[in-house]
């Protein structure tokens, strides 16, 4: 999303001489995507960014699949994910493929002992229990729940916690994430038919340079493998940048649904896209107010994409047997819809209180080992109807 934020001090000019009160120079960082064509952001250091002193070890934080090519509808009981104390520890794969990675956590404790920067993947962070901050070398957010956090590949961060009963449910991008084209106007502005605008987005708004030597681990995450790194200077020395390529915040509940007289197509709720896959946003809303509207989705062949939902809170009309944290997975190739009695269910009704996160990948997903401990191995069974 092409959105200006300046924060600290910066010079005037880009690549020229910025000192500090001592006289010595301060040290730009151009900090960029798609080689030099993307989105970026001039930051300014208060030490050489480029100063490593040991490379300690290497390890593979890969997906383990156990379903390559899968036809199965699945559904994962989300909140069965086992808490860990750390945070990276307790992100579990659950499904991937070549353009991303859909991932759920829940870490009990803050970042305190390490810094990690993931090179491979944007991060989009769904906050579903929870609340703290975001630190970054780019300044702090603060989150609560039901917050996405949109983490540029390469940012270096924290995540302070306030509370021990954290879960969140993230998705890696290979390629950058964006807000949808379709809202946006020629320039990049967000136009008036968008579910949301430029008002609703938090960019950071506390930068806090830390000016310390001393030996500072950063956990790098590379071509599947996380590498631990010693770094000579805090990375938050950072005193002011300017650009466009940031972290920020958006809120799923200033998401505001487009509804009409009859059953609206999922595009409607997209709020993310990337190269590989969108992210729609279900939110409590007005049903249909045509006399003779279905309000409950029809049945839809997913022929192109492997559709996945994150059931986050409230009625979820089109399944039976839903819950909090459940993930249904229907993948391309067959068609899916309600739920036997779903469509009766739904008739006549004037609105309803879900809320959940949709991803719609155009690759098959392919389903980790993660997964197939939390799955129900019988929900591709549950449309059919009883037997006399």
């Amino acid at each position: 999303m092409p959105l200006y934020h300046h924060l600290g001090e910066i010079p005037p000019k880009r690549h020229s001489v910025f000192r500090k009160e001592n006289g010595e120079l301060y040290y730009e960082q151009l900090f960029g995507t798609i080689g030099f064509d993307g989105m970026s952001t001039n930051m300014y250091h208060v030490h050489r960014p480029t100063q490593v002193k040991k490379i300690l070890k290497q390890y593979s934080v890969a997906p383990k699949i156990a379903v390559a090519n899968n036809i199965q509808s699945y559904r994962l009981r989300g909140f069965q994910i086992k808490p860990e104390n750390d945070f990276l520890q307790s992100r579990k794969p659950v499904l991937t493929n070549s353009d991303c990675t859909i991932v759920l956590a829940a870490p009990r404790e803050s970042m305190k002992e390490y810094f990690y920067k993931n090179t491979d993947c944007d991060e989009l962070l769904f906050i579903h229990k929870g609340e703290g901050t975001l630190k970054t070398i780019l300044g702090n957010l603060p989150f609560k729940y039901g917050d996405y956090l949109v983490i540029p590949r390469g940012i270096i961060y924290q995540i302070e916690f306030n509370t021990s009963d954290n879960r969140l449910f993230i998705v890696e991008s290979t390629s950058p994430i964006y807000t949808p084209k379709r809202y946006r106007n020629w320039f990049g502005q967000l136009q008036e038919h968008s579910p949301f605008c430029e008002r609703d987005i938090r960019v950071p708004q506390d930068l806090k340079t830390i000016d310390q030597k001393g030996d500072f681990l950063i956990k790098v995450k590379k071509q599947g493998d996380i590498f631990d790194m010693i770094y000579a200077t805090h990375p938050f020395d950072v005193v002011g940048y300017d650009g466009y390529n940031f972290p920020y915040a958006f809120s799923i509940f200033d998401f505001e649904p487009i509804t009409g007289r009859i059953h609206q197509p999922p595009p409607v709720h997209q709020t993310f896209e990337s190269a590989g896959f969108v992210v729609c946003s279900f939110v409590p809303r007005l049903y249909d107010y045509h006399p003779d509207a279905v309000p409950a989705p029809y049945n839809h062949s997913n022929i192109d994409s492997d559709e996945v939902l994150y059931y986050v809170d409230g009625d979820f009309m089109s399944r039976n047997d839903i819950e909090k944290g459940h993930i249904s997975l229907h993948p391309a190739g067959i068609p899916h819809g309600p739920h036997p009695g779903a469509v009766e269910r739904s008739i006549g009704k004037k609105q309803t209180q879900e809320l959940a996160v949709m991803v719609d990948t155009f690759k098959p997903l392919m389903v980790c080992q993660d997964a197939m401990e939390i799955a129900d191995p019988t929900y591709y069974q549950s449309w059919l109807e009883p037997e006399n």
